[in-house]
């Protein structure tokens, strides 16, 4: 039988988030079609990947980041308040056509050396450039626009009228929905409900139900975004939301830290997604993610982008385990408050979830699309161990990704990149930088 990928005689980690040794993935058509010990039948690949000393695990999905403020690292850390008047609504203003691109390249190229898949944007300016990147690279990507119409904060140069929000996102999504074989979903959003009327939000939500699609914003990452709810309607966030009628299952609330017990039991109610971000998250408060894990709240992961954190999930996976222990665990006495296999699950399955592609994506079976990374365990830093599942969060890194498959096609090898011209994109992006920090005054 003919088939386009073997890897052979490696490790996995399966959908029950246990590791199987000496075994061989077969890939056909961007999909799986075999993952066994002994192969039943003879397949002649057009290519083979040689599995030994390397766990095959699906892909980490970054299901919150915004490849919009590539060029912003490493300078929000250290900063008082106001970070978004004083520096990022000035540097966002400012982005060009161009800036976007190579950012988008440059976030592309990082997600890949990071085994990171796929990801969903929180929406920004040029997406198209960022929808451009997405097809070159060969990652997945869940695109919208940033869409704002009020807030006494944001210059007019950023808020635009309803219909225009609406338009802008609509074209993006007639021009680049399901492209690029499949890997491109576009959304709808909301860049905050502090800057976005109730007319906004109930014609954003009309118009992504009408189009088969997902809706995003972020929630309750401020105190503010919480007083303006209470301020100006008496009630919290997801109430709010729910009073106007878009919360279901295709929503997805980015952060959600600060969460009463009744906003939880909504996110429950209507099946709506939620992602933490942790080392973005831990400026602002600790998320209640073992009480959503008991109300069976699906969970992602995000990193914010690399303006908080970089775009290392092995990172945020580590950060998140440590403050759920000494948050949550500790003061009870609970050593497993958050085991590893349910912080791998939220980095890889609940990501798909928050794509709304689970069926899809997320885990390594027979049938789903082949979307995995190939993790050199060989290492003194992972090997010998006593549990895997462990010592993928507490030691592994983005630098022991060797290889990156998504829908089949190999995109790294050996830590090359294939499909970026790296040393490129770093020049670009430097002199990119560069003139940003002038024309922003940042």
């Amino acid at each position: 039988m003919n088939a386009d990928l073997l890897i052979k005689n490696c490790s996995i980690l399966t959908s029950d988030f246990e590791i199987n040794h000496g075994q061989n993935i077969v890939i056909k058509d961007h999909k799986i079609v075999a993952i066994e010990k002994e192969l039943t039948q003879i397949y002649v690949a057009k290519e083979t990947l040689d599995g030994k000393g390397k766990l095959v695990m699906p892909g980490l999905i970054d299901a919150h980041t915004h490849t919009n403020q590539q060029l912003l690292r490493g300078r929000i850390s250290d900063e008082y308040p106001m970070i978004w008047t004083r520096i990022m609504v000035p540097f966002e203003s400012n982005l060009r056509e161009e800036d976007v691109a190579i950012s988008a390249e440059l976030s592309c190229l990082e997600m890949l050396k990071a085994g990171t898949i796929g990801f969903i944007d929180a929406g920004g300016s040029y997406m198209h450039k960022v929808a451009e990147a997405v097809e070159t690279s060969g990652l997945r990507g869940v695109l919208t626009c940033s869409t704002m119409d009020t807030g006494a904060a944001i210059p007019e140069s950023m808020k635009t009228t309803m219909e225009h929000n609406i338009q802008r996102n609509k074209d993006l999504f007639d021009a680049y929905h399901e492209k690029a074989d499949g890997r491109i979903h576009v959304w709808y959003s909301l860049r905050s409900l502090i800057t976005c009327t109730p007319e906004l939000i109930q014609k954003v939500y009309e118009i992504a139900i009408a189009s088969g699609t997902g809706m995003q914003t972020h929630m309750n990452e401020y105190t503010n975004e919480i007083s303006y709810c209470l301020e100006n309607f008496q009630m919290r966030p997801y109430e709010y939301l729910e009073s106007l009628g878009v919360l279901d299952k295709n929503f997805l609330g980015a952060h959600s830290i600060l969460l009463s017990e009744n906003e939880m039991d909504l996110i429950q109610k209507y099946d709506s997604k939620v992602v933490h971000c942790p080392i973005s998250n831990a400026g602002k408060g600790v998320t209640k993610s073992p009480s959503l894990m008991q109300k069976g709240v699906s969970i992602g992961l995000g990193t914010d982008g690399s303006a908080h954190s970089g775009l290392s999930l092995f990172d945020q996976m580590k950060v998140f385990k440590s403050l759920m222990r000494a948050f949550w665990g500790v003061p009870i006495f609970d050593p497993v408050v958050m085991p590893s296999k349910n912080i791998l699950e939220m980095a890889t399955l609940g990501g798909a979830k928050a794509m709304l592609q689970d069926k899809q994506l997320g885990s390594l079976e027979v049938g789903k699309k082949a979307d995995m990374i190939l993790i050199n365990i060989d290492q003194p830093h992972i090997g010998p161990t006593h549990q895997l599942t462990n010592t993928l969060i507490e030691s592994a890194n983005s630098n022991d990704v060797a290889d990156v498959i998504v829908n089949g096609r190999i995109l790294m090898k050996n830590r090359e990149v294939l499909t970026l011209d790296e040393e490129r994109i770093k020049y670009e992006s430097k002199k990119a930088m560069d003139d940003l920090i002038v024309r922003a005054k940042i």
